[in-house]
């Protein structure tokens, strides 16, 4: 199959998937398609990023081992006698049908995720002129962070699962929940009460700067776990290897630039390097429950002043930090369960979702008292 062919089924897949979203909010004329549009694609990136997870832990990265197509065409089907052919030759290797169709949905997804993003930088055009630029340069950006993602992607598949590219690509995705969701909860077309809405930030943004970064150091030690397959290199817990303070390896461990499996020598990994990458993930989940549990308590005490939204965000940010606790926990007990696995990543990418919900009551200040804002 011709290249501009390839391209072309490629993007009319991305354009028949990305048409049942918009389908579905054109016949809610109520809808305001533009704010509703940019909440659709928080919901669609964060199933993109589940499904990229499962993706990964059905070890179906490589299913389709050229990009964008599989072996040259646009769907698995047009390409079953290639992928038989490979199958028969690896029964255990990393293409199969199964995989080759768990692979490609991803990348059908990441398409459609694409597709809308474009879709929105043209709302955001037609919108120009009632809602000024920050609108169209808002979501251009998004558009380039989009497009920067999809080249993590194809080096992915190209450098063969790599760890390092592996896992930005999974720090990119997240990234791109995050500024999706605050592009979302802009009200751009809502004239509301300026003064009460800078006067109502009791948060500290100091705080939530801290969680933020806390948490993104963490995400990247769980995705090196995880592109490293060093989730089972301890599989005793709260120990390791039966001691509180394992045998460690962390120059092995934290090179970053090497094929997957090898070290810095081209040779096999060694199993101790890989208890201390996992070692790392863990030690530092204690600082992330503090800071996080932190955070989320103080957004509930203060949200007692009234701001109900804030309330709900902070119950669900506690709520999913004991929920990381034990799938992560369950992880390593029951040896790396699916469901226990997808549903870690998922508590990462909520929790992302929860701090960048809770930036909107933040501020570097010292809180301003409600009382001040009831006299408005």
């Amino acid at each position: 199959m011709s290249g501009f062919l390839l391209f072309s089924e490629l993007a009319a897949i991305a354009i028949i998937f990305a048409g049942l979203p918009l389908a579905y909010l054109w016949t809610r004329r109520s809808f305001n398609l533009f704010q509703k549009l940019n909440w659709v694609l928080v919901f669609m990136t964060f199933d993109l990023i589940v499904f990229g997870a499962f993706t990964r832990l059905t070890d179906s990265g490589l299913g389709c081992p050229d990009w964008p197509g599989c072996y040259g065409t646009s769907n698995p089907w047009d390409a079953l006698g290639e992928i038989k052919l490979a199958e028969a030759a690896m029964p255990t290797g990393p293409v199969t049908v199964i995989k080759a169709w768990i692979e490609m949905i991803h990348r059908y997804l990441a398409m459609t995720v694409g597709a809308l993003i474009l879709i929105q930088v043209g709302l955001a055009w037609g919108k120009l002129r009632s809602l000024g630029k920050a609108p169209l340069i808002g979501s251009i950006g998004l558009l380039i962070l989009v497009c920067i993602q999809g080249a993590f992607g194809a080096w992915t598949v190209t450098l063969k699962l790599q760890p390092i590219i592996v896992s930005i690509h999974l720090m990119l995705a997240l990234v791109l929940l995050a500024c999706l969701t605050a592009y979302a909860q802009q009200s751009w077309e809502e004239q509301s009460s300026s003064a009460r809405h800078l006067l109502i930030k009791p948060l500290s943004a100091k705080l939530l700067v801290l969680a933020s970064i806390v948490l993104a150091c963490q995400v990247f030690l769980g995705a090196w776990v995880s592109t490293n397959y060093a989730v089972l290199a301890c599989p005793d817990f709260p120990t390791c290897m039966g001691t509180l303070w394992p045998e460690t390896a962390w120059q092995e461990g934290f090179t970053f630039w090497r094929p997957l499996g090898l070290n810095a020598d081209g040779q096999s990994i060694s199993p101790v390097a890989l208890q201390t990458i996992h070692w790392a993930h863990r030690l530092f989940a204690m600082i992330v429950l503090a800071t996080m549990g932190l955070l989320g308590i103080s957004a509930l005490r203060l949200s007692h002043s009234g701001t109900s939204d804030m309330s709900r965000i902070a119950k669900l940010l506690l709520g999913l930090l004991v929920l990381q606790v034990l799938t992560g926990i369950s992880n390593v007990v029951f040896q790396w369960p699916l469901v226990a696995a997808l549903m870690h990543t998922a508590g990462s990418a909520a929790l992302v979702f929860c701090l960048v919900r809770l930036a909107r009551w933040a501020s570097w200040s010292a809180p301003i008292h409600m009382k001040i804002a009831k006299r408005l």
